[in-house]
């Protein structure tokens, strides 16, 4: 069966379409004219797409053109959507983070919903049988242990296995104006939190990171996937601020939650709380009653140990840390923690990475697709 990727639609086909979502386009209308996401790059390009092509969507509430679902503009534009794949947080991102999000349909379109999150993190064969082609479409922050990545990194290793093509939609990353923190030990400290060399801030977009994985050779055996990656128009990586659209997750609410989490994210390996539950999740620290409010304190500049520091000072020798090594993973290896006890500065602390982020600062600038 010839395959045709699906990458952009007919002009005439789409004109309809245009209609119908220009005029819902209007939130956030400063942003838009001069930031064109991927989605909406893809919406306005002139090629043939055949009609019978089978295509499967990764996607969440973040898969937006305007103020439409992706999912519910491909379908409009007569493009044949056979089943729909959700990461952590489900199709709608209403799960919290961690919890089991199971198989279901969408109420709206009547298509298959089939959760990556849980013990079925990769497609499997069965599901992407009858697939030609995945479009995926994910909101990312740029932490390395934000999982949207690492769902990433196992759709395409099913698609290189199967031969199908992968189109991933651009989308900004919010953190994407600098690169910092330790580099992930793979060999010992690699999960789903973490499945990659890279720093706790990577500074690059999912499109980016996609190339990266498939250049690095970092899928299952070194295969590569047939991957295309529909940039963005407007954007530029030392953009400091921009507010995204819809909630990446049920946690990440506003621009200084998602500007704070790669920095409070490691005190999730830890005793302390991140304020999940409440009305300011990555906004302030507790433990029992010693809190540490940062809902009116300027987000760093760049990935900080200052809190993590704070309040380990603050809490009771020996009761900190989680007797897990779960934040050893997110830190991305056994030597942050052993720091910190030790009672060494953050600056004596960051040097001690500065090789390792520096050595991945060239292996990343082969695969940058926007300028400062």
């Amino acid at each position: 069966m010839r395959i045709i990727l699906l990458v952009w639609f007919a002009a005439m086909t789409l004109t309809s379409c245009h209609a119908q979502t220009a005029g819902r386009a209007q939130a956030g209308a400063v942003q838009a004219q001069r930031l064109r996401t991927g989605a909406e790059v893809l919406m306005g390009k002139e090629k043939i797409v055949d009609g019978e092509t089978a295509v499967a969507v990764v996607g969440n509430q973040t898969s937006i053109v305007g103020s439409t679902h992706l999912v519910d503009t491909l379908l409009a534009c007569g493009i044949h959507v056979t089943k729909i794949f959700c990461p952590e947080h489900g199709f709608r991102g209403t799960a919290a983070a961690g919890a089991h999000v199971d198989n279901s349909s969408d109420p709206k379109t009547g298509l298959p919903i089939i959760s990556l999150y849980g013990k079925n993190k990769k497609p499997t064969p069965e599901q992407l049988q009858g697939v030609d082609c995945v479009v995926f479409d994910l909101q990312d922050v740029g932490c390395r242990f934000y999982t949207y990545i690492s769902t990433l990194h196992y759709v395409m290793e099913a698609c290189a296995e199967r031969s199908i093509p992968l189109v991933v939609l651009d989308r900004p990353n919010p953190n994407g104006h600098y690169a910092d923190g330790p580099v992930l030990d793979t060999a010992k400290y690699r999960s789903f939190v973490g499945m990659h060399p890279v720093p706790i801030v990577y500074g690059m977009t999912i499109g980016e990171y996609a190339q990266m994985i498939n250049g690095e050779g970092w899928l299952k055996g070194g295969i590569r996937c047939d991957l295309t990656v529909v940039p963005m128009e407007g954007y530029r990586r030392d953009s400091v601020g921009y507010e995204l659209p819809v909630a990446p997750s049920p946690n990440l609410r506003t621009a200084h939650a998602v500007a704070l989490y790669p920095s409070l994210c490691l005190f999730e390996g830890t005793h302390c709380g991140v304020g999940r539950g409440t009305d300011w999740p990555f906004e302030w620290v507790t433990y029992g009653a010693d809190t540490l409010d940062l809902r009116q304190e300027e987000a760093p500049a760049q990935f900080s140990l200052k809190y993590l520091m704070e309040m380990y000072r603050r809490v009771p020798k020996g009761q900190f840390f989680l007797k897990s090594n779960f934040f050893e993973k997110l830190a991305g290896g056994g030597d942050l923690r052993k720091q910190i006890e030790s009672g060494m500065s953050e600056e004596e602390i960051r040097a001690t990475w500065q090789p390792g982020l520096e050595e991945f600062k060239k292996i990343r600038e082969k695969y940058l697709i926007y300028s400062e």
